[in-house]
């Protein structure tokens, strides 16, 4: 499970959007970010209340969530 420090939800922002813990940034945006072939610096520079290790967590996460353990 994704660290409750990491991200939150709440119903009071953004509809229960989940945003990185102590911003109103979606977790979807950095998504779209790299969809879109934009780097994580591209991110950081528009999203300046979005920490690089808050990021870095969170691709961590989804790496490990994803990906097969190797036996």
């Amino acid at each position: 499970m994704i660290r409750h420090s990491l991200i939150t939800s709440s119903p009071d922002i953004l509809g229960g959007t989940p945003v990185f813990r102590d911003t109103r940034v979606p977790v979807q945006t950095l998504i779209e970010y790299l969809e879109g072939g934009q780097t994580i610096d591209d991110f950081l520079e528009g999203f300046p209340t979005v920490t690089r290790e808050q990021v870095i967590a969170f691709l961590e996460e989804a790496k490990t969530r994803m990906l097969p353990v190797a036996s």
